[in-house]
């Protein structure tokens, strides 16, 4: 996935700009912090384009990626979490059902971060002529085969009013929407940015999104349990630096659209659009969110069981060390 939503609120508590100059100044500075990250092992993070990502490429643009920390870039998903099953990465920026998909593989993922959850950045968009959901049945709609398009086409055919066998659903990720668009293959998709404003382009409208189903589409950094020991540091290092990402983003938000509409290839007011599109939780946010309880657990058990029962896992996951905020913790005293 890639794009960001909903009027961001990126911070519940404003900083003032000589309070975040002061706080990266003693982030820049501090021998403690550059010290420990130098003896860890490098920590390769798997990546794909995904405006909710985009925290990391400015956190890279900047030189703020702690030393030690590679980006291993995909084109999509699929590649990360190939990655992390070879054992060729240490994490990756996934969505949860993706986690929960990679986990049912046997790689310890665990949850340490929410990079941002889905305020309308996720759409299902038809060709035009078709201008109601009503309109659905009969026609032919691409989803990716995964939790996320499975909730997505959920709750665009209960909206509707319909049912599965009143529409014909192909097996279509993203990266080949728009040219199965052109083929005249599909009548509707499900998607999400930078492919739904390349769609939008083709006159594209839109019919549902994610802003009808809030708190349930999260996309998080997920770490292999194993591979932590000895990289503590560098990992809350890492996570420093993306919300230090989202303060460039928060402060300077027009020349992060900027950088982000030339990262992702898109128009500058899309890149505005796709931001609204998600939610970007601060640290506060952040352990909201992870608390023990709160709302990524309970979207992990709604989304755990549609995949059980849509065979998109073989086994429901027991959701046992699903989430650990340690690092969040640590992240949060190095930014006092």
């Amino acid at each position: 996935m890639t794009t960001i939503r909903r009027a961001p609120s990126v911070s519940s508590a404003p900083l003032g700009r000589r309070a975040f100059l002061a706080r990266l100044m003693v982030l820049a500075s501090s021998p403690v912090w550059l010290m420990g990250c130098a003896r860890s092992r490098p920590l390769s993070v798997g990546i794909h384009p995904w405006i909710g990502y985009e925290s990391l490429y400015l956190a890279r643009e900047f030189g703020w990626l702690p030393p030690g920390v590679n980006l291993h870039e995909g084109k999509v998903a699929s590649d990360s979490m190939a990655s992390l099953q070879a054992g060729q990465i240490d994490a990756a920026a996934l969505t949860l059902d993706e986690v929960l998909q990679v986990r049912a593989a046997g790689v310890p993922l665990v949850a340490v971060l929410v990079f941002d959850v889905s305020a309308g950045a996720d759409m299902v968009l038809a060709r035009p002529g078709i201008d109601t959901l009503k309109q659905l049945a009969g026609k032919r709609i691409g989803v990716e085969r995964s939790a996320v398009g499975a909730l997505m086409l959920a709750k665009t055919l209960e909206a509707a009013g319909l049912f599965a066998n009143d529409v014909t659903v192909l097996d279509l990720p993203p990266d080949r929407q728009l040219a199965a668009w052109h083929a005249g293959e599909v009548d509707v998709v499900a998607t999400y940015e930078p492919t739904a404003s390349l769609l939008k382009r083709e006159g594209a409208v839109q019919l549902f999104d994610s802003r009808q189903m809030p708190d349930t589409i999260f996309d998080v950094l997920a770490v292999r349990q194993d591979r932590v020991a000895g990289r503590e540091q560098l990992l809350s290092a890492l996570l420093s630096a993306h919300f230090r990402g989202l303060d460039h983003l928060r402060i300077n938000r027009q020349d992060g659209l900027y950088r982000i509409s030339a990262h992702e290839g898109i128009q500058f007011s899309e890149a505005q659009r796709a931001l609204n599109g998600i939610e970007l939780p601060d640290l506060q946010g952040n352990q909201r969110y992870l608390s023990s309880g709160g709302r990524l657990a309970q979207a992990a058990t709604e989304i755990n069981r549609l995949m059980t029962a849509r065979g998109l896992l073989p086994r429901p996951d027991s959701l046992l060390e699903l989430v650990d905020t340690r690092y969040l913790a640590l992240a949060e005293g190095e930014n006092l």
